[in-house]
């Protein structure tokens, strides 16, 4: 009885956790009513302050989008990659779901998510890959996560960085076209992506004179905020879209996307990568305090 549970949890297609003031429904690519196949992630976010989800209902946050490697770019199946390759949910807890994706077909690259629901107010990704196959001539592997957020009349993000010479300003960031200047680097970030010329415009080629100083950046939605932070800054890149999630036609707007690249030089194969990613999702509040929020986060880590 208890093995037939076990394997009934682990074929679902979504589930829903909830803890504190937030819900939130995991997904793999499935379609399930109004939510399209091809989005894997969090299909639903809701504070319990809130009217709705803060992602676009048919669509996802924290949707593991692409592997990048500078090849393959033409094709929108590999290009979407992790959006068409099968995936299997776990439910660990009632606070807690896995994803895992299987090798993939071209790119070889095998990954686990988790996320996890902590009181009051924060919703954890816990993210590992690993590369079977020697498929990167450009040396380098990276993967790109887009939130495709509901509407926000305020479409920006916002962090601490800025232009060269202006260190630890709050700085908004808001593209004024899809890829276009679209992705922000770190400080130190020197390393430089290359791909063929003449491919495809994408938004993690297409990169802004910003830099951020800590890793995290912050959006409004409604009378909530989202914060989301990432335990390194190596390697991690923030890009945002305007339109990145379509028009929503009832409130004559578009969707943006807030949406992060980890970013991993010279790969080794069978070797496993990853990073940690705390949101949070409260009422709106002071910078001071979200600042607070990142400062403990990272002094309880």
């Amino acid at each position: 009885m208890l093995a037939a549970s076990l394997r009934a949890e682990s074929i679902a297609t979504h589930t829903s956790l909830q803890l504190g003031d937030l819900t939130a429904l995991i997904g793999d690519n499935s379609a399930h009513e109004q939510h399209r196949a091809g989005y894997n992630g969090v299909w639903s976010l809701r504070h319990s302050a809130g009217t709705r989800s803060i992602f676009v209902p048919a669509v996802a946050g924290l949707n593991l989008e692409h592997i990048v490697t500078g090849e393959h770019l033409e094709d929108s199946k590999t290009f979407f990659e992790p959006r068409n390759s099968p995936m299997t949910l776990t439910r660990i807890s009632d606070t807690a779901a896995e994803l895992h994706q299987p090798l993939t077909p071209t790119f070889g690259v095998e990954s686990w998510t988790r996320f996890t629901l902590s009181a009051p107010h924060y919703l954890d990704m816990d993210f590992r890959c690993r590369a079977h196959r020697d498929v990167f001539p450009r040396g380098y592997l990276s993967l790109f996560w887009a939130s495709y957020m509901n509407a926000p009349a305020d479409k920006s993000l916002y962090f601490l960085g800025g232009l060269d010479g202006q260190k630890e300003l709050w700085t908004q960031f808001c593209t004024q076209w899809h890829n276009d200047q679209s992705t922000v680097r770190h400080r130190d970030d020197t390393f430089e992506m290359t791909f063929p010329e003449g491919g495809r415009d994408t938004l993690f080629e297409s990169l802004s004179r910003f830099r951020f100083d800590l890793p995290f950046f912050y959006g409004h939605f409604d009378d909530l905020t989202w914060i989301v932070m990432f335990d390194r800054s190596e390697g991690i890149r923030f890009t945002h879209s305007p339109s990145g999630g379509g028009a929503n036609a009832e409130l004559k707007t578009m969707n943006p996307a807030w949406d992060f690249q980890f970013l991993i030089q010279k790969p080794k194969l069978m070797k496993d990568y990853g990073f940690k990613v705390r949101t949070a999702l409260r009422p709106r509040c002071s910078r001071g305090e979200i600042l607070a929020e990142f400062t403990k986060w990272k002094e309880a880590k």
